[in-house]
C-alpha cells in the first residue's frame, strides 16, 4: 500500500511533464537538450536564490504571522529566477528551433527541475509511510500548477525578451502578467499565514490561477503573433 501510494504521488507530480512533452511537438524536434540546459540554469539559481535567503530573511517559526518586509525581500529575491528565465531564454544556444517551441522547451525544463529539487525527496520519505496522507497528494497538485505557471512565465519572458514587433498596447499587459506570475509565491504565502487558508483551498487558488494566467498568456502570445 505504501508503495502504492508513493507511485501514485511521484506520478501525480511528475507525469504530467512526461506527457506534455510526449504530447506536444518538442519531442517531434528533439527539445530534450534544450529542457536539459534550461533545468542546469534553474539549479544555479536556486543555489544563488538560497544564499541570498539564508543571508537576508530570519528562519520563519510555524506560529509565525505574514511579515510584509520578509515577503518584499522574498519577492526582489524571487526575481532571480525571472532572470535565471532570461538567461536561459536568450543567452543559450539552441538547436534550431521555433520561439514557440523554444519557450515550451524551457518553460518543462525549469518547472521539471523546481519539481525534482523541491518535491522529490519529501515525497521519497513521506508518501512511503505507513499512514494514508494528502500531503503528498496536494503537493502533486501543486506541481501541476507550477508548471503551467512557469510555461506561462516563460511565454510572457518570450514576448517581452525576444519578439521584437509587438502591438504597443499589450505591452504593459505582458509585463503586468509576468510581474503578477513572478509574486503568486508571496500571494500564496500570504493566503496561509495571513488569511489562514488551508492546503486545500490554496492549492485549489494555485491551480485556478494558473489556468487563468496559462488562458492570457496564450491570448497574449497569438496575438503578439499576427502581422502588425
Amino acid at each position: 500500500m505504501t508503495v502504492f501510494h508513493f507511485l501514485n504521488c511521484a506520478v501525480l507530480t511528475f507525469g504530467p511533464h512526461v506527457v506534455y512533452y510526449s504530447a506536444t511537438p518538442l519531442s517531434e524536434y528533439d527539445t530534450i537538450g534544450t529542457s536539459v540546459k534550461a533545468a542546469v540554469v534553474y539549479l544555479g539559481a536556486a543555489l544563488v536564490k538560497l544564499v541570498c535567503l539564508a543571508t537576508f530573511l530570519k528562519v520563519p517559526d510555524a506560529n509565525d504571522s505574514f511579515d510584509p518586509y520578509q515577503e518584499i525581500m522574498k519577492i526582489l529575491i524571487g526575481f532571480i529566477d525571472v532572470a535565471g528565465l532570461y538567461f536561459a531564454l536568450t543567452q543559450l544556444t539552441h538547436r534550431n528551433i521555433s520561439q514557440n517551441h523554444k519557450f515550451q522547451a524551457v518553460g518543462l525544463g525549469w518547472a521539471f527541475a523546481d519539481s525534482v529539487l523541491h518535491r522529490l525527496a519529501p515525497l521519497w520519505i513521506g508518501a512511503r509511510g505507513l499512514e494514508f496522507t494528502w500531503e503528498y497528494i496536494f503537493q502533486g497538485l501543486e506541481a501541476n500548477a507550477n508548471l503551467v505557471m512557469t510555461l506561462s512565465l516563460a511565454a510572457l519572458g518570450s514576448l517581452m525578451w525576444l519578439r521584437k514587433n509587438k502591438p504597443r498596447t499589450l505591452i504593459p499587459i505582458i509585463y503586468a502578467c509576468a510581474l503578477l506570475l513572478a509574486t503568486m509565491p508571496s500571494i500564496t504565502s500570504y493566503l496561509r499565514r495571513s488569511l489562514e487558508w488551508q492546503t486545500p483551498k490554496v492549492v485549489g487558488f494555485e491551480l485556478f490561477s494558473s489556468l487563468v494566467m496559462a488562458f492570457i498568456s496564450w491570448q497574449l502570445f497569438s496575438a503578439c503573433q499576427r502581422p502588425m
